[in-house]
């Protein structure tokens, strides 16, 4: 029996037909896993010179979710390399940073990880109006012949499901100074030496995150909660002090909806602490560069039921 539950299902046209954003707001915020299922025609979508219209079904996991103004869900897949159906891989490596939106919008940007030149400069680039493909609505376009293209569009998929899983307690909170809110660092850590799989919600992760200098401001960073999950996890016995090692993170300016900017997004690592202090090793997605950086965080830890 799946333990995943649809909280949310939209139409094609994106209007609710089960459910609602605040059944969905209120999972992701108790810390649940957020996973995402469509359904589209391989010769709308894949090959459209295809003449196989069977329909596939498609279900996606978002590592990363975004709570925005305590009200809106956004999901990322940081993991995800381009695939093409149904062989193989795209013709170049990178990654395929897929993002959905609660209302159906959805972006996707792609660090290209080859080291082929760029051929583009960074900025604004025109949308592509997709003619053989009219499911296909792109809003905007981003640094398209850079290293890192990027993409804000609607897919007129079948329908849009919404599932969560429940699994997760939050068991220790503080503020960005480390102080205590809820919880103790004690709980945290006997759970995590029970085995427990752990996760957090960052606030203001992205908040450094702005557009190149020449670029207009589209509009001010909302406040906002990252959630991660945690790798390996190291619980200093004596000075009851854990940190640990975060799977990556994909990091975007905090609007809603949730989209990609021209230099508004990054990716890398984190690794958290409970006294507030993340330190971060962050990958500019156009060079490939990575630099290091730290900052002071208020952060939500759960661990699994």
């Amino acid at each position: 029996m799946s333990s995943w539950s649809c909280v949310l299902k939209l139409d094609e046209h994106r209007r609710t037909t089960l459910g609602g954003a605040g059944a969905l707001c209120d999972a992701v915020r108790a810390g649940a896993d957020l996973r995402i299922g469509t359904a589209f025609r391989h010769n709308e979508h894949i090959d459209v010179a295809s003449a196989n219209g069977e329909l596939i079904r498609e279900v996606m996991d978002f590592r990363i979710t975004y709570l925005l103004d305590d009200r809106w869900v956004a999901g990322i897949q940081n993991l995800r390399m381009p695939v093409a159906l149904p062989d193989g891989f795209g013709p170049r490596a990178s990654m395929s940073f897929f993002l959905y939106n609660q209302d159906g919008h959805q972006a996707i940007a792609r660090p290209h990880l080859d080291g082929q030149p760029a051929t583009g400069a960074v900025g604004p680039s025109p949308a592509n109006e997709h003619a053989d493909m009219p499911r296909y609505h792109e809003l905007e376009s981003w640094d398209a012949g850079t290293n890192a293209p990027s993409s804000n569009f609607v897919y007129d998929f079948e329908y849009f499901h919404y599932y969560v899983r429940d699994q997760w307690e939050q068991v220790f909170a503080h503020r960005a100074d480390g102080g205590v809110v809820s919880g103790s660092v004690e709980a945290l850590a006997d759970a995590v030496a029970a085995g427990s799989e752990v996760k957090i919600a960052v606030r203001g992760l992205c908040e450094d995150l702005s557009p190149a200098s020449e670029l207009p401001v589209l509009e001010p960073s909302t406040d906002h909660e990252v959630f991660i999950h945690l790798g390996a996890c190291y619980d200093y016995t004596q000075s009851k002090q854990l940190m640990a090692s975060a799977n990556p993170v994909v990091r975007t300016r905090a609007t809603i909806p949730l989209r990609y900017t021209s230099a508004g997004w990054d990716f890398g690592w984190l690794m958290p602490r409970t006294d507030g202090h993340v330190a971060r090793w962050l990958c500019d997605p156009y060079t490939l560069r990575f630099s290091k950086s730290a900052g002071q965080y208020a952060i939500r830890w759960f661990v699994s039921r």
